[in-house]
């Protein structure tokens, strides 16, 4: 399984039946330090309703959670556009 899909599965886990969308954008830095063909960028957004009440920082750490060992040793960056429903 490639990362992105690893991504996706992760956080479909964390956020059973919301709204769950990974891209990988590594193809776009190509020649930036931290690229990897195998992907190194994602985009993710997530649309669920354990965001409510909670500020940006809090969403956040709810991504990075499910992310875990993941994002610390193979992800090199990582753009969150974390919403409600």
């Amino acid at each position: 399984m490639n990362r992105r899909a690893r991504i996706e599965q992760l956080l479909r886990e964390a956020f059973p039946g919301d709204t769950v969308e990974v891209s990988d954008r590594s193809q776009e830095h190509r020649g930036h330090a931290g690229f990897d063909p195998d992907g190194s960028h994602f985009h993710v957004r997530v649309d669920s309703g354990r965001f409510a009440g909670k500020g940006t920082l809090a969403r956040h750490r709810l991504v990075y959670d499910a992310l875990g060992p993941l994002l610390r040793r193979e992800v090199h960056a990582i753009t969150l556009d974390l919403r409600l429903p």
